[in-house]
C-alpha cells in the first residue's frame, strides 16, 4: 500500500513538509487504540533468533532506526510499534537552533537517494528530554548528541558534556557525532587528536555516573584507510564501545541524477541506496582490521533484507535504516527481519 498509494501523495510534497506531515500524522493515528493495535499486530514480528546482546544492551531485534528522522524524540513510541529494535534520537544539541535555511532536504528518486544539509536543526536536549520522561515503550533508545553550530570546535567538548548530562538517565545508549557535513568545521573533530580528546573526556564524565552508558562514535564515509586506521586507534585507546558506519557522504561521483540538477540543489551529504557500498566497505574494514575489537552499527542504503544481510556478513552487529523506509515503506523493517530469520535457517 505504501509504494502504490501513500508513497506518491507524500512525494507530491517538498520532502520536508512530507516528513513533518509524517510524523504529525503518525503521532496522530497511531494513538487511536484500534489503528494502533493494527498497527503493532501488522508490523510485530519477534524471535528468540533475532535478538543480540551487543555492548551489554538487550536488542530485540538487530534493525534500528537511524538518527534524523526523530530528532526530538516526538515519536519513540509510535516507531516502536513499527518493529524497531531500538531508535536512535538527535541530533540533539545544548541549546535549540533552525538549523540551515530552507529548503535543505532534496529527493534525488532516481538514485532513490537524498541530499540533506539540515545543520542539526533541533529543539534543544532539554525539550527532548522531557518527552522521553513520558515515554511508554520499552524500546532501547540511543541519543546521538553533537555541537551548536555557534560554539567553536575549541569548546565543543562543552556541548558534548552538556548533552550527556541531560540524556543520561533517559537514553540507554550515546552516539558521538563529530561526521555530520552540514555543520561547519564539524568534521574537523575527526582529525586524531581532537577526536581522542573529545571521546576521552565524553568517556570519563560517563564513567562518574552510577550506571554508565555505552558510548559509541558515528563516522563519515568519506575517510580514507589512514584515517580508519587513526578510528581504530583511538576506539581502542579511549575504550569506547562501538562505530557507527556511515553517516552521510559528500561524495556525489556515483549518482546518476544528472550533473545540473545535482549542482542546483547546492552542499549537502547523500544518503540512500548510493551509500549502500561504501558504508559496507568501511564496515568490512573496520572489522577486519581491528579483528572484530568492536561492535559496529551498520547504517547506508539498506533497501532490503540483502542489503542488511550484507553488512551483518561485512562485520556489523546491529543495522539502522532511514532512507530505506522513505522509499520502501514501513514494512522495509518487517521485511529485513524475515529475511535474517530465512538466511539463519539456510
Amino acid at each position: 500500500m505504501y509504494k502504490y498509494l501513500l508513497k506518491p501523495l507524500f512525494f507530491l510534497k517538498k520532502p520536508e513538509d512530507a516528513h513533518h506531515f509524517t510524523v504529525d500524522l503518525t503521532k496522530l493515528t497511531f494513538n487511536l487504540p484500534l489503528i494502533g493495535s493494527i498497527v503493532k499486530s501488522t508490523f510485530k514480528l519477534e524471535d528468540k533468533r533475532l535478538e543480540r546482546e551487543i555492548f551489554g544492551l538487550k536488542f530485540k531485534n538487530p534493525v534500528g532506526l537511524a538518527a534524523g528522522f526523530d530528532k526530538d524524540a516526538k515519536v519513540v513510541d509510535e516507531m516502536a510499534m513499527l518493529g524497531f529494535g531500538f531508535i536512535e534520537i538527535g541530533t540533539l544539541t545544548p541549546k535549540p537552533q533552525d538549523g540551515n535555511p530552507q529548503p535543505r532536504l532534496f529527493r534525488l528518486p532516481q538514485d532513490e537517494s537524498l541530499i540533506n544539509r539540515m545543520g542539526f536543526n533541533n529543539g534543544g536536549v532539554h525539550e527532548a528530554v522531557e518527552r522521553l520522561k513520558k515515554r511508554k515503550s520499552t524500546v532501547l533508545v540511543g541519543g546521538n548528541i553533537g555541537k551548536n553550530k555557534t560554539t567553536p570546535n575549541e569548546n565543543a567538548i562543552q556541548d558534548y558534556l552538556i548533552c550527556l548530562e541531560a540524556l543520561h538517565d533517559h537514553v540507554d545508549y550515546f552516539v558521538v557525532n563529530v561526521s555530520s557535513p552540514n555543520t561547519p568545521n564539524l568534521r574537523d573533530l575527526q582529525e586524531k587528536e581532537p577526536l581522542k580528546q573529545l571521546l576521552q573526556a565524553v568517556k570519563d564524565a560517563n564513567l562518574l555516573k552510577p550506571n554508565p552508558k555505552p558510548i559509541l562514535l558515528k563516522i563519515a564515509p568519506d575517510l580514507t584507510d589512514g584515517q580508519l586506521d587513526d578510528i581504530i586507534e583511538i576506539v581502542l585507546e579511549t575504550k569506547i564501545d562501538g562505530v557507527i558506519a556511515t553517516n552521510t557522504t559528500i561524495d556525489r561521483s556515483h549518482l546518476s541524477t544528472s550533473k545540473n540538477e545535482v549542482e542546483a540543489i547546492g552542499a549537502g551529504g547523500v544518503s540512500g541506496k548510493v551509500l549502500g557500498k561504501r558504508s559496507t566497505e568501511i564496515i568490512r574494514y573496520l572489522s577486519e582490521k581491528s579483528n572484530k575489537a568492536f561492535p559496529i552499527i551498520g547504517v547506508g542504503g539498506i533497501f532490503s533484507a540483502e542489503d542488511a544481510i550484507e553488512k551483518l556478513e561485512a562485520g556489523a552487529s546491529l543495522v539502522q535504516v532511514y532512507s530505506g523506509m522513505i522509499y520502501e515503506g514501513p514494512s522495509l523493517i518487517k521485511k529485513i527481519k524475515k529475511g535474517l530469520l530465512a538466511h539463519f535457517s539456510q
